[in-house]
C-alpha cells in the first residue's frame, strides 16, 4: 500500500512504501528531505499498553531512522519510600527491556527516568530533548470503568504536547 500527495512546498511524500517500510520525505529535484521522526519518546509503564507503547515506538523509530528515547517516570505523588523504590526497580527493568527491543533492531535506545507527577515530567521531557512524537500507551477503558478508573497521563499528555502524541492500545493499534 502507497500513500503519496503532494505538500503545499511542492514535495512530495511517501508514507509508506509498497514493501511496507517507510520512505524518506523527497523535493521535486530528488534530494531527500529529512525522515518525519529524529527523536520518538516512548512513555514505558508496566502493562500491556506499555508494552504495545515500547513496540510501536521502536517501529517507528526504525522505520524513519530515529533515536528512542526510553522515559520512565516515577510518580512521587505516594511518598512512602517503599513505593517509590519498587517502581524504580519497575522502571529499570522496563527502560532495560526497551533498549533489548531497540538493539534487536538495530535502533539506538536511550534511557531515562524522572521523579514527579507523570504527565508534566513526559510533557517537560519531550520539549527539553525536542522530541519529534511521544508515544504513550492506553488501556482504552470505556463506559464507566473510564469514569471509575481514568487514565490521565495519555489524556494530560495529548492534551499539553506542541508535539504529536500517538496513544496505543494494548491491541498494538
Amino acid at each position: 500500500m502507497s500513500a503519496d500527495r503532494d505538500t503545499a512546498d511542492g514535495t512530495a511524500e511517501s508514507l509508506t512504501a509498497d514493501d511496507g517500510t517507510a520512505e524518506s520525505l523527497t523535493a521535486d529535484d530528488g534530494a531527500a528531505v529529512a525522515d518525519r521522526f529524529d527523536r520518538v519518546l516512548v512513555v514505558t509503564r508496566d502493562d500491556e499498553a506499555g508494552q504495545a507503547a515500547v513496540e510501536t515506538g521502536v517501529e517507528l523509530a526504525a522505520a524513519h531512522g530515529a533515536t528512542v528515547d526510553a522515559l520512565f517516570v516515577v510518580d512521587t505523588a505516594v511518598g512512602w519510600d517503599v513505593v517509590v523504590e519498587r517502581r524504580e526497580r519497575t522502571g529499570e527493568r522496563l527502560v532495560e527491556g526497551a533498549a533489548e527491543r531497540g538493539a534487536a533492531t538495530g535502533v539506538d535506545v536511550e534511557k531515562w527516568f524522572r521523579y514527579g507527577t507523570p504527565h508534566e515530567e513526559v510533557l517537560d521531557f519531550a520539549a527539553a530533548h525536542d522530541a519529534d512524537l511521544i508515544v504513550v500507551g492506553s488501556a482504552r477503558r470505556s463506559g464507566l470503568d473510564r469514569f471509575v478508573n481514568p487514565e490521565r497521563v495519555p489524556i494530560r499528555v495529548q492534551r499539553g504536547a506542541s508535539t504529536p502524541v500517538m496513544v496505543v492500545g494494548p491491541d498494538g493499534g
